[in-house]
């Protein structure tokens, strides 16, 4: 059994939509497609029956492993999370102690993350350099070039 993973109630909500698409629509989209290239003769020189194969099998690869996800998936209750060091889940606003800048990012799982709208994974660099981080400590995150330096502003739900 993999490690578990925790989701908010949403992002749950969109891998079973997914689940759901995949199986309901995609699948039966796939065989359609099998059947009507069989219909068509030769299979040995038949691209597009092999085409339709290959993506079955694509197809049920990405079944499987969402599967997988969701089997060891649980919902966070966000009021159970210490609030004073960065969780998942936890908004955490930082400062680059280089540029001044301030950031707000939200610690996500990883099928959840979202650069455009302030949600990092926390098996990202900067997600992991954060991770059980108080108010007030310095997360040193190392990059390509050198390392990072981001100051605790503040934490929280």
């Amino acid at each position: 059994m993999g490690t578990v993973a925790y989701y908010t109630k949403e992002g749950l909500k969109k891998l079973r939509e997914e689940l759901e698409q995949l199986e309901r629509v995609d699948r039966v989209r796939v065989t359609n497609d099998i059947a009507e290239a069989r219909d068509k003769g030769d299979l040995s020189e038949n691209a597009e029956y092999h085409a339709a194969k290959e993506e079955q099998s694509l197809l049920e690869l990405k079944i499987a492993k969402l599967k997988q996800v969701l089997s060891t998936a649980r919902v966070l209750d966000d009021s159970q999370l210490d609030s004073t060091k960065a969780l998942i889940h936890s908004v955490v606003k930082i400062k680059n102690k280089a540029t001044g800048k301030e950031f707000n990012y939200t610690l996500v799982a990883d099928s959840e993350s979202d650069l455009a709208s302030g949600k990092i994974s926390v098996n990202s660099p900067i997600g992991k350099g954060l991770l059980g981080k108080k108010v007030g400590e310095t997360a040193e995150i190392k990059v390509p070039n050198g390392v990072m330096k981001f100051e605790i502003i503040a934490i929280s739900r």
